[in-house]
């Protein structure tokens, strides 16, 4: 019989809806169970393409005795951490200050009154290496609360008065300034890895984050050595493993240090960060790689994570059926050299060269993952063009990775903007339409008529969790992008009603600082707040982002005001932690003189000789600065406000705080004026 599971839209919690364990969603009438039975409650974290937690869950929670005894003793509470980041950054924060480190599936035990008392990751069916098996965990687990239940509740009190009393450093007054930015460069310079790219040593995540700042550095202060590191960083990725050579696309991470073994698993909110830095990175240097990668990231976006209604699902596992009928993880997409023969024939040489397959291999059980050990320039382009093809048509016909088909405000907000605005570089209107289909979807189903967003959907029905800082946040950013590359104002308008909501329920008024969730949210044991970044940029330092682009399109004071004060802690922390707040730095940047912001105005957006400006001014400006295009007689955009056409030909007027030097009508000269700001 289906658990309490089986009606849920999150697809992990669906995985899970079959189990024996009786399972509940979180919320109020499981903890309610918990004090009625006077049971602990199991609080068992994870999410869809998280392959630990596919292991832990085939190991104990399929099984039917470990299934009876969490039955008998405890309330289980199964969490989708994708759907609620609130909870799991409150008793990740837990898990992670008792034991000194952290990671899914989290396994958490708690009193009926949702306080921790006993923390741990991962357990095996089995005791090895040291550690404990799940069921020698929920017996000790049992048995303490069942004999020592003052002692329990003592500590879990004692947890929780020590996470109240745990502060992120204190924000400064005021926003960074250009002293600290260039502390922060110095301290990535000392952690960049020269010889592989990156930072630090394995595993390797890639640096999205930081590198938009280290782009964005360079573009305003010409910093020869951030975009150095930034472009260094960016072809060892694409070259390595840890890039899908065939259908494009990148995995979560590297297990090395030379990005050559990813872990498999690709998650919406990497593609959509790299697709744009690799965009980025091609206005600055005009790099073929660049733009092949960016071209592919986006393909792959809309080609595998786009769902029928128009939004981006979250992920595809790292693990498939390997033909066997057994899940492994890779499965999909390493390769033997019997395998590349098989396929390719007289050619299999020529690739096994051309992808670094060898027969030991670089993986598991002989199997190699394809990366680009050599240049290019030395193989044949039209023969490694069909080898592409024909493998990556064999690929196609392997059983294929599971699909998280959960619909994540924020990550898709990410995909717009970087659908949005790689569209507008290279000229690929179908990936702008793309970003737009997304961004309706947003508006349609996340969207309520109070401007509040639900965190989810899935199948084009809403979730039941309210949106987090970093749904408002990001969301807002890719209206703006939008409101940019199409000239349509009510994406200005859009985000304007998400960052009043902002304003309004995630900001201390007192300080500016800025929660995870609003001031009516649920309340937990802790309200989340911080400002560092973790696979996507913190809510916080996404708020602040947003906050100045809308400024930049407005005038708004009081959303500079806001994103000033909210930038007080990348003042305190980029100094000290700047790979760690690597958006935050990225942001900063846009807040120094020179020209940021550039309105085009014409007969039509779509008219040649205003488009003609308008995809100069998207191209010449630095990333996170602001473009406007419409009519002179446009009320969308302030930033448009008295700009005219000049002779009756369409003009380009590039501005400061709407303070706008001599507009020009040329394309050319354009340009010219941009280099030199």
């Amino acid at each position: 019989m289906p658990n309490r599971l089986a009606h849920e839209t999150s697809p992990y919690l669906l995985q899970h809806a079959d189990n024996p364990v009786d399972w509940w969603p979180w919320s109020g009438e499981a903890f309610e169970e918990a004090r009625r039975t006077g049971r602990p409650v199991l609080l068992s974290v994870g999410y869809s393409s998280c392959h630990w937690c596919h292991v832990m869950a085939h190991e104990s929670f399929e099984d039917q005795a470990t299934a009876d005894y969490l039955n008998e003793h405890f309330v289980s509470v199964k969490v989708d951490r994708e759907e609620r980041p609130d909870v799991d950054a409150v008793y990740m924060e837990a898990v992670q200050a008792a034991t000194g480190q952290g990671g899914w599936p989290m396994t958490v035990f708690l009193t009926p009154d949702a306080e921790p008392f006993y923390f741990g990751t991962y357990f095996p069916p089995a005791p090895r290496h040291g550690m404990p098996s799940f069921r020698q965990v929920l017996e000790g687990v049992q048995q303490a609360w069942t004999t020592r239940q003052d002692e329990v509740a003592e500590v879990a009190g004692k947890i929780v008065r020590d996470l109240a009393q745990r502060e992120i450093v204190r924000h400064a007054a005021e926003a960074p300034g250009e002293a600290e930015l260039a502390q922060a460069l110095l301290g990535l310079t000392r952690e960049y890895d020269p010889q592989r790219g990156g930072f630090g040593g394995a595993p390797k995540f890639p640096p999205s984050m930081v590198l938009e700042f280290l782009l964005r550095h360079h573009a305003r202060t010409g910093a020869e050595g951030a975009l150095q590191m930034a472009q260094d960083t960016c072809e060892r990725m694409a070259r390595g493993g840890i890039y899908d050579q065939l259908g494009g696309g990148f995995a979560r991470y590297s297990v090395d240090r030379d990005w050559i073994v990813p872990h498999f698993e690709k998650m919406l909110y990497d593609n959509a960060l790299l697709c744009r830095v690799y965009a980025h990175l091609w206005r600055a240097t005009g790099s073929d790689l660049a733009r092949r990668v960016a071209l592919e990231t986006a393909d792959f976006l809309v080609r595998e994570l786009r769902t029928e209604e128009g939004g981006f699902a979250s992920a595809l596992d790292a693990d498939s059926d390997d033909g066997s009928g057994r899940h492994v993880e890779g499965a999909y997409y390493a390769w033997t050299p019997a395998q590349l023969r098989e396929v390719l024939g007289d050619d299999a040489e020529l690739a096994a060269q051309y992808f670094g397959v060898t027969e030991e291999g670089t993986f598991e059980h002989g199997q190699s993952v394809l990366q680009l050990p050599q240049t290019e320039g030395v193989f044949d382009a039209e023969k490694v063009a069909s080898v592409r093809r024909r493998l990556l048509d064999a690929r196609t016909r392997r059983p294929a990775p599971g699909r998280d088909d959960k619909v994540v405000a924020a990550w898709n907000g990410l995909a717009v903007a970087a659908l949005a605005e790689t569209g507008a570089y290279f000229d690929r209107p179908d990936l702008t339409e793309a970003a737009l289909g997304a961004a309706d979807l947003l508006v349609r189903v996340h969207l309520d008529e109070h401007a509040r967003l639900a965190r989810t959907s899935k199948d084009g029905r809403v979730g039941p969790n309210a949106g987090v800082l970093e749904d408002y946040a990001d969301v807002a950013e890719g209206f703006l992008a939008l409101a940019s590359v199409t000239g349509e104002g009510v994406w200005l308008d859009f985000a304007g009603l998400l960052l009043d909501q902002v304003l309004a329920r995630f900001t201390d008024p007192a300080t500016g600082a800025l929660y995870d969730t609003a001031s009516d949210a649920e309340p937990l044991i802790r309200r989340p707040q911080d400002p560092t970044d973790n696979a996507v940029p913190s809510g916080w330092t996404a708020a602040a982002g947003a906050l100045l682009g809308y400024a930049a399109h407005t005038g708004s004071e009081a959303h500079r005001t806001a994103a000033e004060r909210a930038l007080g802690v990348v003042k305190t922390l980029g100094p000290r932690v700047p790979r760690f707040i690597g958006w935050g730095l990225a942001v900063a940047e846009a807040l120094f003189d020179g020209p940021r912001e550039v309105a085009v105005v014409g007969p039509a957006p779509t008219d040649e000789r205003t488009a003609a400006l308008h995809r100069t001014a998207l191209l010449g400006t630095a990333p996170g600065a602001v473009v406007a295009c419409g009519t002179p007689d446009s009320d969308e955009f302030p930033l448009l406000a008295d700009r005219t056409l000049i002779d009756g030909a369409p003009a380009a007027y590039v501005c400061r705080g709407f303070v706008c030097d001599l507009p020009t009508t040329d394309p050319a000269a354009l340009k010219a004026r941009l280099a030199r700001s």
